[in-house]
């Protein structure tokens, strides 16, 4: 992910707030100091309703194309000159120009307002006798002619879906295509969360039908409800990570965007995994193929594979924050650090209970904004993305002690493990870990059968290399995303990484406790300006 300055931001929501707006010479002096993120999706949820009038940042990122902004971040060092970012860039740039005050409305609406019903269900004649119709029309010349249909409305622009090794900068590109599309009605979104949301509405969605009674039978699609509630708001998604590991998203994700698609909303998707190899061996892939091609001919797809992984290149460590349980006082090393971040705190250390959808999450150790957590506590329990969001919501700094060499055998955990450091990361949280491993040997392709993938394997009846292909028990899409995992994590332990992560000036965080400004520094370190890196 790319990393931006938070000082204009917290600017311009001053100046919206208070409906002032600087001067152009303003704006021109915050276009030299700082990078400008993105804008919230626009709010209206009306069938039909157009997108709102741009905001004063909308109109700033019209200075500051994203073609220009990328060569302005190289000439000043910020960013290394790679060929294959700056043409993907450029790809971008084009779409930008299209989509500026795009609305999808037309998609949503196809007939005018006023036009009427052509299926012969309503009165062609304005509530007179039909039969009065046709005598006037019998001596007519010139009988009354039926309005020619309206044309259809253009095609909608292609997204694009750009994919490619890990730290190659596919989600810096998509952050800058992002800030610089000049339409209100924009969102974007972790893939992770973007589901969570789905299946959070979906359910919603149920709760709202009427009870059964007892002899009655009707059969309900909540999916095109739920698709058409995003249609309407947003003509713009933007993904970060789009990968399909579950089957229940694997279920619902051609239906979804079929009608997302149709009705006009532009997707522009990053993921490390090409079209083709989406929920490769998953169980009932065949189901899930034409999800496939429908995204292909909806979104360009580009590669971005420079061979650089940008996250392990001139990093910075904040300190020594992972560490290895073999190591002498190594444990000692954790808690010391731990107290000495929790003295920061306006707390005092305890047990702490999330709700999360109804269901109580208790971590056993926290400290205002910092959790002391084991990984049993945080990946051995049945918890999910949800419950990490609302962990990445309330902590900014999280431990992590007692992480096993994750084997085939727990390819649960380390599935937990995964989505725990994808919404961390995403969400900017710190982390300190006390593992059994090295990070690059961390999870092995080894450790034998679970048994409950052999009982699960003769419950489905599947046997031979039919049941071997399933990753859902060979965990190779774990294999494949732990790599991802790796990346991360080697970024998470960087001075710019543990920077942004400070929240002990943030307004955005609500529900939190209070925590003392400027004293969230990492240990032993100084501390660095934020900044764009290629790798994101």
């Amino acid at each position: 992910m790319a990393a931006y300055l938070s000082p204009l931001s917290r600017c311009l929501v001053k100046y919206m707030i208070t409906d002032t707006l600087p001067t152009p010479s303003k704006y021109r002096c915050l276009a030299r100091r700082h990078v400008l993120r993105g804008y919230p999706p626009c709010t209206s949820s009306s069938p039909g309703s157009s997108c709102p009038t741009q905001s004063p940042a909308s109109r700033f990122c019209s200075h500051s194309k994203s073609v220009g902004l990328y060569d302005s971040l190289v000439h000043r060092g910020l960013l290394k000159e790679d060929g294959q970012q700056r043409h993907v860039l450029q790809q971008l740039a084009q779409r930008q120009r299209t989509l500026k005050n795009y609305c999808n409305s037309i998609y949503l609406n196809p007939s005018a307002p006023n036009e009427e019903p052509r299926d012969g269900s309503t009165n062609l004649n304005n509530g007179k006798d039909p039969k009065l119709r046709e005598t006037q029309n019998e001596g007519d010349a010139s009988p009354e002619k039926e309005e020619p249909a309206p044309p259809p409305p253009p095609p909608p622009p292609r997204g694009f879906y750009i994919y490619g090794d890990i730290g190659t900068g596919k989600t810096m590109l998509m952050d800058m295509f992002y800030s610089g599309v000049e339409n209100g009605c924009k969102k974007r979104v972790h893939f992770n969360s973007f589901m969570l949301d789905i299946h959070k509405r979906i359910h919603q969605q149920k709760q709202s039908l009427p009870k059964r009674r007892l002899g009655k039978m009707f059969t309900y699609d909540p999916i095109s409800p739920v698709a058409m509630e995003i249609s309407n708001e947003t003509c713009l998604l933007c993904f970060d990570e789009f990968q399909v590991t579950d089957i229940a998203d694997a279920v619902i994700l051609k239906q979804l965007f079929e009608t997302l698609f149709k009705t006009g909303v532009v997707v522009v998707a990053t993921s490390n995994r090409p079209p083709d190899d989406l929920y490769k061996n998953g169980l009932q892939r065949d189901t899930f193929l034409p999800f496939i091609d429908m995204l292909k001919d909806y979104c360009q797809t580009i590669c971005l594979d420079s061979g650089t992984d940008y996250r392990r290149l001139d990093q910075t460590a904040a300190g020594k924050l992972y560490y290895l349980t073999s190591e002498p006082d190594a444990e000692a090393f954790v808690d010391v650090l731990f107290d000495e971040l929790a003295l920061r705190q306006k707390s005092v250390p305890g047990p702490r209970v999330l709700t999360v959808q109804g269901r109580e999450v208790t971590l056993e150790k926290t400290c205002g904004s910092i959790a002391f957590c084991t990984f049993e506590e945080l990946c051995g329990r049945p918890l999910g993305a949800g419950d990490y969001l609302e962990m990445a919501r309330v902590f900014d700094t999280v431990f992590i002690r007692y992480i096993p060499m994750l084997t085939l055998t727990l390819k649960d955990q380390a599935r937990r493990f995964i989505t725990l450091m994808d919404t961390f990361y995403d969400h900017k949280v710190r982390v300190v870990l006390l593992a059994a491993a090295p990070l690059d040997q961390l999870f092995v392709h080894s450790g034998g059968e679970d048994m409950r993938d052999r009982q699960l394997l003769d419950d489905l009846g599947l046997r031979g290399e039919a049941g071997e292909r399933l990753t859902l028990f060979t965990a190779e899409e774990e294999v494949f995303a732990f790599q991802r995992t790796v990346s991360r994590l080697m970024e998470m332990q960087t001075e710019r990484y543990w920077t942004q992560g400070d929240r002990s000036n943030s307004k955005t965080q609500t529900n939190t406790p209070e925590v003392h400004p400027d004293k969230h520094s990492p240990p032993h370190s100084v501390l660095l300006q934020p900044e764009f890196t290629n790798g994101k």
